[in-house]
């Protein structure tokens, strides 16, 4: 098998992956968008919210804003505590987000949740939970697409910030691994 980095950037990388077969390069792009483990804001408790947005409405755009995962330290276990103080009028942004950990905060601080008129406040805090896609499209690290010329897989991986494109694709080959070990555990069994 070989695999060759054809551009890497800013979030962004292209590579070439030669000497395997359509199932494999497929299990790896659907391991790294669905089963990559990744924080994101999952329950907001609003203590007060006199804005025209109901509160539903918010949680949901606050819960898709991407959060840095840091590679390791963090277990499902986990939960990072993020507040929101706001009052208007003003747009209120996603880097007014503040973690409860330096660690695991808001990956792009311009996301726009809310327009606040005069006089207008919110007050938030929303709990951080690793997940995956597989649970809800807010746990997604990235893009990850492929196409095939020949026997070569040209892969691309796009990431929304949480980590980067390479620790994706990485990430994604643990998962791989972890589930053919368990395969040949059951196997084993049978």
């Amino acid at each position: 098998m070989k695999i060759e980095v054809k551009e890497e950037g800013q979030g962004m990388l292209r590579f070439s992956l030669e000497g395997t077969g359509t199932g494999p390069a497929n299990a790896l792009r659907r391991a790294a968008i669905n089963s990559v483990s990744t924080f994101a804001i999952d329950k907001i408790s609003f203590y007060e919210n006199t804005s025209a947005m109901f509160d539903d409405y918010i949680a949901h755009r606050i819960g898709l804003v991407p959060l840095v995962t840091p590679s390791k330290g963090y277990g499902a276990e986990d939960e990072i505590l993020f507040t929101l103080e706001a009052v208007g009028p003003k747009t209120v942004y996603s880097a007014e987000l503040v973690s409860s950990d330096p660690a695991v905060k808001v990956a792009n601080p311009n996301i726009p949740l809310i327009k606040l008129a005069e006089g207008q406040k919110i007050r938030a805090e929303g709990k951080a939970v690793l997940g995956k896609a597989s649970r809800h499209s807010k746990f997604q690290p990235g893009i990850v697409s492929y196409d095939q010329e020949g026997e070569s897989f040209n892969f691309y991986v796009e990431s929304f910030g949480q980590m980067p494109p390479k620790e994706i694709i990485n990430k994604a080959c643990e998962v791989i691994k972890d589930e053919l070990k368990e395969i040949g555990k059951a196997v084993g069994k049978l």
